[in-house]
This record gives structure tokens, C-alpha cells and sequence, in this order.
């Protein structure tokens, strides 16, 4: 005999705690660079995270910035005047840290965990890496090498062929259209093209060093101005041009002959960071395909079995947000899963959400924001986000609020903006010959090839 679960046992979920504003001491050092120290003691540790400005000044631009960009990131550990890369890599893990350098079409990111002793030689070592970084050439050939395999690999990935096709539409003649650079650009990289990158572009104006952990701030930054003192090139870190708000009509349909399945892409702009609209956008978002219980999932996952993980977010960048949706489909339902997420953004837009739906994703978001910022690594991350797109640290708390005070109505107004079909561009990568005829049923197809066969 199976015995019946009686939910009112179940206590009733309590009231979100407010989020607590982290002990943020921010101060400009003399070379423009923008540091922030948040102490966090209890957890002997320290994170540390530095982002540098590093956008394309202009499209034309763009394929060459991203392929030595790409290349860089991996280069600048290659070695310094004082230490090669073995003696680089011993350093670190004497403080029991392991730097990660890493770019995408904003900013050139360094980042670490350290143990509270090892503050100091880091920094010194960051210091090196940022001032006298030796790129030697016969090590950047190698980095070079590992750098075009692994485009290659990712240009043969059907969701990265989806996403490479949507930023181009999207986007146009702007920077961000590049997603990955051309195979010959790649193969130009060298070590003169790397030093010559460095020194125009690694600069300390602009830029932003946010450290949280076991520390004392005055202690920290005094260290900070000492270590980082001879990092004084001149001129100010490059933030990529506003993007457009384009919305190109019709699908694109990246044919991939072969593929057993379709990669569906919907994009369109969205408010950023510090646009009142962004609470209640984020709000629709959830309800919408931001998490499991969404309405998209509900429909083309549960109800119809089309996929396995559709899902929509609203993503920031420098120089623009946008709302974002993915679902990757059986070939043979490719017509009918676009329909229903079509379906599914009308119905956001035309019809009020309800209130036991608001307040599923409201309490969410809140925890997902609790979650995200109760460790050292991420709130560093969390924080250098904020900053680098010139917030303060209050923004966390001011942005809770925010959520809080959001109504049903709200949620149907901005939905009606920013998530109705007409306000996104579509694209699809998919075998054209079986999927084409379906989706003109729904709207003008321009099929293009390079989808790579399955």
C-alpha cells in the first residue's frame, strides 16, 4: 500500500532575506586604475579579479582584435623578463593559486584564488605579466596552433554555428558580430602582433581590480598601489562602440544537410543594468523560459517532448543587452517547436501572467542572487561585472528592491516590448532540404550554407 504525501505538512516557504550590501572601499590609484576591496573574513582565502576594457573599436576591425585577443590570452603566460613559464606557474602555486586569463568581445579578464599570504607575490607577479610580458615566439607559434584547433573544433558545433549566425544578424557592422575570427587571421599571429596588442591595449584607465577575502583594506590597497605602480601606460582601455537595435525579418536558416537535429535562435535587445524596465523584464524572462518550471518548458519539453533543455535568458554586455532564446529540436519538429515558442512569447505579451507565476520566479531570482554572491568567488565576479559596467556595489540591493515591487502588469507591458516575436530576429541551423518547407510555412526562410554537415 503506497501511502499518500500530505503537502500541508510542508511549511510554506518564507519571506526573501533582504541582500546584504557588501563592505566595499573603492579608491582611484594614481595610474586610473579603479580598485575595490571588500573584506570577508572567516575563510582564509582571497579572490581576485582584474578586467581590462578590451573591445574592437570597429567591425572592420573586429576579426583581427578577436584573433590575437584569443591568442593573448593564452600568450601572456608564456613568460616574463624575471620568469618563464614554469617559473610563472611554481609561483602561483606556492600561494596556492592558478591565474586564468580569458577575453570575449568586452574585456580581457584576469582571475585567481590566493591564500592571504600570497597577496603580495601575486600582485608583483601580475605586475610583471602586465608590464613586461615577453611573448616569445617560438612559444606563441604553439599557443597560436592550440588556438586555431580549438576554433576549428567549436566552428564544427552546431549551437556555436547558431550563435555565430544570430550575432551577425543582429549586430550587422558592429563588433559584436564577430563572434569567432577567420582561420588566416589566426594564423598571422605572431609575437610582435601580441607585444603591440599589449602595450595599446592593456592599460590601467578604464580598468578594474576588485579583491574579496580575509583582508584588511587599507592594508590591501597600500599593497595594491606598491605593486602595480609601474603599470602606467598611457591612454584609457577600449569599451565597444553602443550596438544596434536591429531586428531583421524573415528566418535564416543555416543549412547543415544531414542533422538529425535543429538549433533554434531568437534574439533581440533588452534593457540593461541600469534601466528601470530591466526587474520586470527579468521577471517575464523566468516565467517565460528562464527556468524550469516556464512556461516554454512546460510546452515544448514536457507537454510535446520536442527537446531536452529549451531555455531563454536576458545576457549583458558592454555595449548592449539582449533577450535571448535556445532550443535545440528534433529535425522533424522544427516547424512545430518555432510555432509554439512563437506561441509562447504572444501569449506572454497578449495575456496577464498570474500571480502564484510571479511570485515563483521573483523568489528565484532572489535566491539565484543569494547563491551568487554568498562566496568569495562569486561575489568577485558579481562585483567586477557591476563595476565594469560603472555600478556600485549597492546596485545588488537596489536591484532586489526593484524585483520586489514589480506587478503583473508590468511583466505584460515589457513582455509586449521586448518579448514579442516581431522583436527578435530568428535563426535557425538545421538540414534546409527536410526543414525548410515547414518554417516557410511560418515566415520568409533565406537559406544560407557553412552549417558544417552532421
Amino acid at each position: 500500500m503506497t501511502a499518500t504525501l500530505d503537502y500541508s505538512l510542508i511549511p510554506p516557504l518564507g519571506e526573501p532575506r533582504p541582500q546584504p550590501v557588501p563592505e566595499a572601499h573603492e579608491t582611484t590609484l594614481p595610474n586610473g586604475l579603479r580598485l575595490v576591496v571588500v573584506p570577508r573574513p572567516g575563510v582564509p582565502l582571497i579572490e581576485l579579479r582584474l578586467r581590462v576594457p578590451f573591445a574592437a573599436r570597429t567591425a572592420v576591425a573586429a576579426g583581427e582584435h578577436t584573433a590575437r585577443g584569443a591568442v593573448l590570452s593564452g600568450a601572456v603566460l608564456l613568460g616574463t623578463g624575471a620568469h618563464d613559464q614554469t617559473g610563472i606557474a611554481e609561483l602561483l602555486q606556492s600561494h596556492g593559486a592558478e591565474l586564468s586569463v580569458s577575453t570575449d568581445p568586452d574585456r580581457l579578464l584576469f582571475g585567481t584564488t590566493m591564500l592571504p599570504g600570497g597577496l603580495a607575490p601575486v600582485l608583483g607577479l601580475l605586475a610583471e605579466l602586465l608590464t613586461d610580458a615577453a611573448y616569445p615566439d617560438d612559444k606563441v607559434e604553439g599557443e597560436r596552433d592550440r588556438v586555431a584547433e580549438r576554433i576549428a573544433i567549436a566552428r564544427s558545433q552546431p549551437g556555436v554555428i547558431a550563435r555565430t549566425a544570430l550575432a551577425a544578424r543582429r549586430f550587422g557592422d558592429h563588433p559584436y558580430a564577430i563572434q569567432l575570427p577567420d582561420d588566416e587571421l589566426v594564423a598571422a599571429v605572431d609575437g610582435d602582433a601580441l607585444r603591440t596588442l599589449h602595450q595599446e591595449r592593456v592599460l590601467p584607465a578604464g580598468s578594474s581590480l576588485v579583491l574579496v577575502g580575509d583582508l584588511d583594506p587599507k592594508g590591501a590597497t597600500d599593497v595594491v598601489a606598491g605593486a602595480l605602480a609601474a603599470w602606467a601606460a598611457t591612454g584609457h582601455a577600449v569599451e565597444a562602440p553602443p550596438a544596434p537595435e536591429l531586428r531583421v525579418p524573415g528566418i535564416a536558416l543555416v543549412d547543415r544537410p544531414g542533422a538529425v537535429q535543429s538549433n533554434v535562435r531568437l534574439g533581440g535587445p533588452a534593457p540593461g543594468r541600469t534601466d528601470p524596465a530591466l526587474p520586470a523584464v527579468r521577471l517575464a524572462n523566468m516565467i517565460f523560459g528562464g527556468y524550469f518550471s516556464s512556461r516554454l518548458v512546460e510546452n515544448i519539453r514536457e507537454r510535446r517532448g520536442y527537446t531536452y533543455s529549451p531555455r531563454s535568458s536576458v545576457d549583458h554586455q558592454a555595449a548592449g543587452s539582449s533577450f535571448l532564446v535556445e532550443a535545440d529540436v528534433a529535425t522533424e519538429v522544427t516547424g512545430p517547436a518555432l510555432l509554439e515558442t512563437w506561441y509562447e512569447l504572444g501569449r506572454m505579451a497578449l495575456t496577464a501572467v498570474t500571480d502564484a507565476e510571479l511570485d515563483g520566479a521573483r523568489r528565484y531570482i532572489l535566491g539565484s542572487m543569494a547563491l551568487s554572491t554568498a562566496t568569495h568567488a562569486g561575489l568577485a565576479s558579481t562585483l567586477s561585472a557591476l563595476i565594469g559596467a560603472g555600478l556600485p556595489a549597492e546596485w545588488l540591493a537596489d536591484h532586489q528592491r526593484a524585483l520586489g515591487a514589480v506587478t503583473v502588469e508590468e511583466v505584460q507591458d515589457v513582455s509586449l516590448r521586448y518579448l514579442a516575436a516581431e522583436a527578435l530576429t530568428a535563426v535557425v541551423v538545421g538540414d534546409s532540404g527536410r526543414v525548410s518547407g515547414p518554417l516557410q510555412a511560418l515566415g520568409p526562410v533565406s537559406v544560407t550554407g557553412d552549417g558544417a554537415a552532421s
